[in-house]
């Protein structure tokens, strides 16, 4: 092999490697665990979907967006209280502390599905693929769970939640 061809295919793997560098990241150093989607009624056109991320970096590492084929709409939403009642807002992101977790729960933070476009049903299962701050990407499969639903207000709409 002439010394021209090694520093081609050197160069060659070096970008490869680089490459893959550059693909991992959060999503790498985050892992999810107990992931599931809250089963509603048919026609009903919202549900959410919950879940406990850990990050084994040294760095926060944020939830900017989500996106699911379950839903027209994924944002991601947290409660507050308002003027006396809990009300679901949207938020721009999710933090996950560095080497710790953050729990989206029935009443905190959690993953909006809005404008369904399947039935979910205890049995069944969604993909829900969370975005990172560094526009890294992690699918999860949230299986469809029956959950004690209350009611919350929503902006000026009450809910089930």
């Amino acid at each position: 092999m002439t010394p021209r061809r090694i520093s081609n295919l050197m160069t060659g793997i070096l970008l490869l490697l680089s490459s893959q560098l550059v693909t991992a990241g959060a999503s790498d150093a985050i892992s999810v665990s107990g992931a599931y989607a809250r089963a509603v009624p048919p026609g009903q056109p919202n549900s959410a979907s919950f879940m406990t991320l850990s990050n084994s970096s040294d760095q926060v590492i944020s939830v900017v967006s989500a996106r699911s084929p379950a839903a027209k709409v994924v944002e991601l939403h947290t409660h507050i209280m308002e003027g006396g009642m809990m009300r679901m807002r949207q938020v721009e992101k999710i933090d996950v502390p560095a080497k710790g977790d953050a729990t989206l729960q029935p009443g905190g933070d959690h993953v909006m599905l809005m404008g369904l476009v399947q039935d979910l049903v205890p049995g069944s299962e969604i993909s829900v693929t969370l975005i990172f701050d560094d526009g890294s990407e992690k699918e999860i499969t949230a299986p469809v769970q029956k959950v004690q639903m209350k009611m919350m207000k929503h902006g000026d709409q009450k809910m089930m939640q």
